[in-house]
């Protein structure tokens, strides 16, 4: 499988810090948020990896290169200022990805999820991790019984922006820009959308603050 790094957002929480500097380059634990999941999925086997181009999506391209110092494989998806959302990324990417399923996680993303342990869904359109709800989102997005992801639900989980995908999941849509989600909700409607709850340490560095407190964490694990 390939890998996708969603990465074209503008990080409109994170302003005034994405003024100038793209988002997957902001800095904790002294390297770009980016690189810490490219080094993740290097280490997990994927060897081939490609990166959504918006905001600021030169200076990304220009910082990662090729991806041959990270042991990998580096392509682009170019998307221009206006970046096309999850599912409109995702879907403009499909000719790079392959035929196949793939992997795709948010680049604002830290966690030491295993990514070694993903595998294609069968016979699910996609399968999501999830993870507890953290207190900037306390009502989570999806609920998972049984092994399988409900878009409604009891005990609610977040959706980790960590997730395996087939290109039949994006079937029929029209290219554009669009988000993810709807398509979840309405696979998972439908029993095609498998999930697992990951209990480990995982940060949606969506803000200065949790940015400054993933910086602080990453220190004392050095």
């Amino acid at each position: 499988m390939r890998a996708m790094i969603l990465a074209a957002g503008r990080g409109e929480r994170m302003r005034p810090l994405t003024d100038r500097v793209p988002k997957p380059l902001l800095r904790a634990g002294g390297r770009a948020l980016i690189e810490h999941q490219i080094d993740a999925l290097a280490r997990a086997g994927f060897a081939e990896l490609v990166v959504n181009l918006g905001h600021l999506g030169a200076r990304v391209r220009a910082a990662l290169g090729d991806g041959s110092r990270y042991g990998v494989r580096i392509l682009y998806s170019e998307e221009g200022e206006r970046a096309l959302e999850t599912g409109g990324g995702i879907l403009r990417a499909l000719p790079l990805l392959g035929p196949g399923p793939f992997v795709a996680v948010n680049a604002d993303v830290w966690t030491d999820y295993p990514y070694d342990r993903l595998t294609p869904p069968s016979p699910h359109l996609a399968h999501l991790v999830l993870v507890d709800n953290p207190p900037h989102h306390p009502a989570g997005d999806f609920a998972l019984v049984g092994g399988e992801v409900a878009a409604a639900g009891a005990a609610r989980l977040t959706f980790s922006g960590i997730g395996v995908y087939r290109p039949e999941l994006f079937a029929g849509h029209a290219p554009g820009r669009f988000a993810l989600a709807p398509l979840l909700r309405a696979a998972a409607a439908r029993g095609q959308v498998s999930g697992e709850r990951y209990g480990g340490r995982w940060m949606d560095v969506g803000t200065p603050e949790r940015l400054a407190e993933l910086d602080r964490l990453l220190g004392l694990l050095s």
